[in-house]
């Protein structure tokens, strides 16, 4: 006997999904009315594959490690939104972006979601198997296109989200690329001439016993540590972040790095900035998309990457749930508590004054009265998710400007820094060289 999988709705307009064995269609949809339900969709339930079959075989599944990057889910957004344009079924989009990709986890998920919708289950039932792929935020919006019968408006939509992110996070890289690069060949010009020109010149100074100022001995000391503990100059910075890893994994410890983070000058507030701007568009998407508001505050929650504002969120998803509004819990709650580990961390990365300045920081609000105020507006006015958007241009645009800011701030500084370290070193090494050669005349 043939099972038949139906979508129906009930007296009260309830969405039911089930299957049902029966020896025909028209019986199963008999059948299904005497159960007091009104069949919208029916039909037979398809076999799944043999595992060994779906795994192997003629499926093309490869093996892949880890999930996708944004970029890859973000191109493949925006192609399956110009096909769902072009009135293309959703399987037939599916299969030719499937063919189109590179062996890899997404080919592998898209595999998967083609073989689970031939098999009766909707798109977003079949994104959310695959979450390594499709996150939460996703598979919701997915889900509220399917349900308003807007699915390749919600792709649109999620198209723009997913490249306008993708933008300021390559501005953002892209900006610090140029410190980086100096800083790390710096870092390997100077440990070069630490190992290998400096002792060169203290086998000079040792043949002709001459007397050294104390920059030379501060130098010489330096390149004796670099020559016999070489191996800690790439330990250290491995360990701190080892250590910060180990911490973090500790909800205490997480929301202490994270306090310390948003509280360190300027680069605190690029990352505060570009948490604000990449939570309210994410809210705003959602919302816009008929994602209910109470699941939009916790995938926002979610997506935040940041243990403060995960406390925040969360104080607004309870105040919603009690009747209130977003505008005033997102006031009430977004000042940091104290942390001591938060305190630790400045302690250990800006001695001494480090616990002096956060002392002086870490009752600030993470979210100024702008947001406030308009999301207030949002609400009063049924404009949420518009009011949203504009909260997440302006702080894009604050973003790309602090970063150019940062960028053109560190530029000067090191050049200078560099500046001094070597000229430090040339008159470390050539002051003994000036009293050899006047001793030798």
């Amino acid at each position: 006997m043939p099972t038949y999988q139906f979508e129906a709705m009930d007296a009260t307009g309830q969405e039911i999904k089930d299957v049902i064995d029966a020896p025909s269609e028209e019986e199963a949809q008999a059948t299904i009315r005497q159960m007091g339900y009104f069949v919208t969709k029916i039909g037979v339930k398809k076999a799944k594959k043999a595992g060994g079959e779906k795994k192997k075989g003629g499926s093309g599944k490869t093996f892949a490690i880890g999930g996708v990057s944004s970029k890859k889910i973000t191109t493949f957004t925006r192609q399956l939104s110009i096909l769902q344009d072009a009135g293309l079924p959703i399987l037939r989009s599916l299969r030719i972006l499937q063919d189109q990709q590179k062996p890899g986890r997404l080919r592998n998920s898209l595999i998967d979601v083609c073989e689970d919708i031939e098999s009766g289950s909707t798109l977003s039932e079949a994104m959310s198997k695959s979450p390594k792929a499709f996150d939460r935020l996703y598979v919701n919006m997915i889900r509220a296109g399917e349900a308003g019968g807007a699915l390749e408006i919600i792709l649109r939509r999620l198209a723009e989200f997913q490249e306008k992110a993708q933008s300021l996070k390559r501005k953002v890289k892209g900006a610090m690329v140029y410190p980086v690069v100096v800083v790390t060949v710096a870092v390997g010009i100077l440990t070069f001439i630490m190992i290998k020109i400096v002792p060169e010149f203290i086998k000079i100074f040792d043949d002709f016993d001459a007397e050294l100022p104390a920059m030379t001995l501060a130098l010489i000391q330096i390149s004796e540590y670099c020559v016999n503990y070489w191996y800690t100059i790439p330990l250290i910075p491995t360990a701190v972040w080892l250590m910060v890893k180990l911490i973090r994994k500790f909800r205490y410890g997480r929301a202490g790095w994270d306090t310390f983070v948003l509280k360190m000058p300027v680069f605190g507030q690029i990352v505060e900035k570009n948490i604000v701007a990449r939570t309210t568009r994410t809210l705003g998407t959602l919302v816009a998309s008929g994602v209910p508001i109470l699941e939009s505050i916790n995938i926002t929650r979610e997506t935040s990457g940041n243990a403060v504002f995960e406390r925040m969120y969360s104080k607004v998803y309870e105040s919603i749930r009690e009747g209130e509004s977003i505008a005033k819990p997102l006031k009430e709650y977004s000042r940091p508590r104290f942390n001591a580990v938060a305190v630790f961390f400045w302690l250990a990365f800006v001695p001494p004054v480090g616990p002096l300045l956060y002392l002086l920081k870490w009752n600030q609000r993470v979210v100024d009265d702008l947001v406030v105020n308009m999301v207030d507006v949002g609400e009063e006015t049924g404009e949420l998710d518009a009011m949203l958007y504009k909260v997440a241009d302006n702080y894009d645009e604050e973003v790309a400007v602090l970063t150019e800011s940062l960028i053109s701030l560190l530029e000067p500084l090191l050049i200078v820094v560099l500046g001094v370290m070597v000229g430090f070193i040339v008159v470390a090494l050539f002051l003994p060289l000036v009293s050899l050669i006047e001793k030798l005349s």
